[in-house]
């Protein structure tokens, strides 16, 4: 069984639930939640929005391959609200790398896999410079390692507080 570690977040419609259904189904779809941090607030990372996006970290246990969990995890946006086409407009309008979404799941973990192919990059290549992410991670797994820099997710948020 692999253990993967997963960001949850969102800024739209009723975050919270959003948040505990798709906790829900990640558990009964990709692999039992072993450990879950709280929400956190955090403000929009990249572009401009109104709405604070609220932010959680799952530990699973999977038998599911990486692309698997990706497979899940994109289903489950789907079935949650997520389009990306639409977003594929709104981000070409704005111009903007990121938008406003009511669900968005991130697999920052699988495992110690390095991962980088034209569906998937685990360990997910922003996390060192993400508060958003690094927070919630922290509580569930601070001395986790990162696989190809060494650091822990402590030292990780450490660092980027410390800045």
């Amino acid at each position: 069984m692999a253990r993967v570690a997963l960001l949850l977040g969102g800024n739209q419609g009723d975050v919270k639930r959003t948040l505990q259904t798709a906790q829900q189904l990640v558990n009964s779809r990709v692999g039992a939640v072993l450990r879950c941090s709280h929400r956190y607030e955090s403000e929009p990372w990249g572009f401009p929005a109104v709405e604070r996006f609220s932010n959680q970290a799952l530990e699973v246990s999977t038998d599911l391959t990486p692309h698997e969990v990706l497979d899940a995890c994109q289903q489950i946006e789907r079935e949650l609200g997520r389009n990306r086409a639409a977003e594929a407009v709104e981000k070409a309008s704005s111009g903007a790398v990121y938008c406003s979404r009511p669900i968005d799941i991130d697999i920052i973990f699988y495992d110690d896999e390095v991962i980088g192919d034209e569906r998937l990059t685990v360990p997910h290549p922003l996390l060192a410079e993400r508060e958003f992410a690094l927070t919630p991670l922290c509580e569930i797994m601070r001395q986790r390692r990162h696989p190809l820099t060494g650091a822990t997710v402590g030292e990780m948020l450490d660092a980027l507080r410390n800045k």
